[in-house]
């Protein structure tokens, strides 16, 4: 009888830690709301200036920086690593704690282990605070509108913060993603008067989509470029 009372009772202690598993599983910010799949989520209504967005901010840096060919996209998986989507990408990170995440340790190395590596150039060290701070807010899925404002058209304030956020990394001196180079105003300045520029973030037929391996600047950001273009690309 003894013995029969202890088996009904362990049994049920399985099912109490059973659930009670369960329940720290569905807490986990990998599966919350929000954090489901690789897919784009929905933006939120507005950006706020103290979050870090995995749509608007990371990933950009990730696919202009990890993803080119030879690195972390689908085809070339280096060391067995994709980075091309939010799934990809929390596998290296621990929500909540950068300094203990994967993904960030490998930006700040130095030399030969640091990630990118050379000849590429580092993150700067405003792209690695970036991630820092998105891991440690819980590194969500997460998304938000209301950053890009058509009015602001110039070089300095609309068109070289894209290129430096989401275009460099795979076009620079030391690694010219189909041979061009995006890191100086005289070099996007080209490709703004050969129609390479607009025509490749548009997504224009017969051009070369771009960000490649990243997602498709908004269209805010697109009208951006466009009307710098239009006023004769100048270096403003």
């Amino acid at each position: 009888m003894k013995n029969k009372f202890l088996y009904t009772l362990f049994f049920f202690a399985a099912i109490v830690l059973a659930l009670y598993a369960c329940r720290h599983e569905i807490l986990n910010p990998n599966s919350g709301s929000g954090n489901t799949g690789g897919g784009i989520p929905p933006a939120t209504s507005s950006c706020s200036p103290d979050t870090a967005y995995f749509v608007n901010d990371i990933m950009p840096i990730i696919a202009s920086n990890c993803t080119m060919s030879g690195c972390h996209d689908v085809a070339s998986h280096a060391d067995g690593v994709v980075l091309t989507n939010y799934t990809n990408v929390f596998r290296y990170v621990k929500p909540g704690n950068a300094g203990d995440s994967k993904l960030y340790k490998v930006l700040i190395k130095t030399g030969n282990e640091r990630m990118p590596p050379p000849p590429s150039p580092a993150l700067t060290s405003a792209q690695i605070a970036l991630i820092q701070k998105w891991i440690n807010q819980g590194a969500y899925n997460n998304n938000c509108i209301g950053r890009c404002d058509t009015a602001i058209f110039t070089f300095s304030g609309a068109v070289k913060p894209i290129m430096d956020g989401k275009c460099t990394g795979c076009h620079n001196p030391s690694n010219l993603g189909g041979n061009i180079d995006l890191s100086t105003y005289t070099a996007v300045r080209t490709v703004a008067l050969n129609g390479k520029l607009y025509g490749s973030v548009a997504q224009q037929p017969g051009y070369s989509p771009m960000p490649k391996n990243g997602i498709k600047l908004s269209d805010c950001e697109i009208k951006q470029i466009q009307k710098w273009i239009t006023a004769g690309s100048l270096n403003n």
